[in-house]
């Protein structure tokens, strides 16, 4: 129990410091999607867990039907997030 919480506390906060870090360098354009995507990446990471703490009933089902519709939430933003930026990489070239 304590490492399935140490890695959603690892995860969810990836995925927030990714989506700052690649905000504080996006003069960088490149490297600010690269940050999203990581953060992308961490966020289904954490869903991954949540879904592992459902089925081994550390986590009711209404809570991780909430978290879980929370992450999507995030993934949406990130996802347009991420293509807004591309769209401008690809206009530039």
């Amino acid at each position: 129990m304590y490492s399935l919480t140490d890695q959603i506390r690892r995860s969810s906060r990836s995925t927030a410091i990714n989506i700052r870090e690649g905000f504080a360098k996006r003069k960088y354009q490149l490297v600010l999607v690269r940050h999203l995507n990581d953060a992308m990446g961490s966020s289904e990471e954490t869903r991954g867990w949540l879904e592992f703490s459902r089925d081994f009933g550390y986590l009711a089902e209404e809570e991780y039907g909430k978290l879980d519709a929370r992450y999507d939430e995030v993934n949406a933003m990130l996802y347009a997030l991420i293509n807004r930026w591309q769209d401008d990489l690809d206009s530039d070239v």
